[in-house]
């Protein structure tokens, strides 16, 4: 049993309006699913990929009145984003000038080349490079070259005080591989553990930072991160949380895919999410995003959820 990458990462936005705008009008990414929390119906839940929201390539958003978030450990801190080549990082570099984004410079960390930004709400966000590595649906309509566009997902960074008990869960539960450690921002101590064939698609990178206060979730905060597994593993890995008597939200089936969830022994939230069936189970490829899409169950409710929904 192996997860095979990072299947999706989903954050918080205070601004659904500016955060539309920013990842599809200034990252070049196609929303391909416009829907709501299926907790919280009066929540946006925005979902932007690349053309065909393949397994991967997708950041979603939760829409919730929250203030800012309070950076500190026991949390997601960082998200990549896959582009290839020195030639796309000078691109963006400049993009990001262009449109006013805050952006350090280009560098070398773990020996990839890394340009790290931040969306408006201080959403911390990289650009890694993944060397051409893998494929992806190029979505004709970006304003961003076809050359240029974000591949996909890349390493998704946390904060824990002390690696130990999440190693145990990543390694022993999940069957993620201890990869390598390097020295990452602020110089902290950054374990990598690989997925399924590994690269910058199939990585969990863990910051050991005791000093840090206990970070405190809100507007541009991460929710939780999501694992790939094939559609036809998720009975054996629904089993296997069971068996290791991990505490769990036992099967959830989201219509787009079917998830697990649990909290990693530093409360960072978890998920395991199936490929299938897609985004594209209740939309037509060509205009998925454009309306508002709501799962079987919630469609009966479709006006009362409309009627409390703000315009993007």
């Amino acid at each position: 049993m192996q997860l095979t990458g990072i299947h999706h990462l989903t954050a918080v936005t205070a601004n659904a309006s500016g955060n539309h705008n920013f990842y599809t009008r200034v990252l070049g990414l196609r929303m391909v699913k416009k829907t709501v929390n299926q907790d919280d119906v009066s929540a946006y839940h925005l979902f932007y990929a690349d053309r065909e929201g393949s397994p991967g390539t997708d950041i979603t958003f939760f829409d919730w009145p929250v203030d800012r978030e309070r950076r500190g450990t026991h949390s997601i801190t960082r998200t990549a984003f896959r582009i290839a080549g020195r030639a796309s990082f000078d691109y963006w570099r400049a993009r990001l000038q262009e449109h006013g984004v805050a952006a350090g410079d280009i560098v070398t960390r773990d020996g990839r080349l890394t340009l790290d930004f931040e969306d408006a709400e201080g959403q911390r966000l990289s650009f890694v490079d993944d060397g051409g590595a893998g494929s992806f649906a190029v979505w004709e309509k970006s304003p961003v070259p076809a050359e240029h566009q974000i591949r996909g997902l890349g390493p998704i960074t946390m904060s824990v005080p002390d690696v130990s008990r999440t190693e145990a869960v990543v390694t022993q539960v999940l069957n993620m591989r201890k990869d390598r450690v390097y020295s990452g921002l602020g110089g902290a101590r950054t374990h990598v553990f690989a997925m399924g064939e590994g690269g910058a698609s199939a990585e969990l990178h863990v910051a050991e930072e005791p000093g840090l206060p206990q970070a405190r979730a809100g507007a541009g905060s991460v929710h939780h991160v999501a694992f790939r597994i094939p559609d036809d593993a998720y009975g054996a890995w629904a089993e296997r949380l069971k068996t290791v008597r991990l505490p769990s939200s036992g099967p959830v089936d989201r219509f787009y895919f079917r998830s697990l969830y649990f909290r990693e022994p530093n409360g960072i939230l978890f998920e395991i999410a199936t490929d299938g069936p897609g985004f594209h189970a209740d939309e037509p490829m060509e205009t998925m995003g454009e309306g508002l899409a709501l799962p079987p169950f919630l469609e009966p409710r479709r006006a009362e959820i409309e009627a409390g929904l703000k315009p993007l």
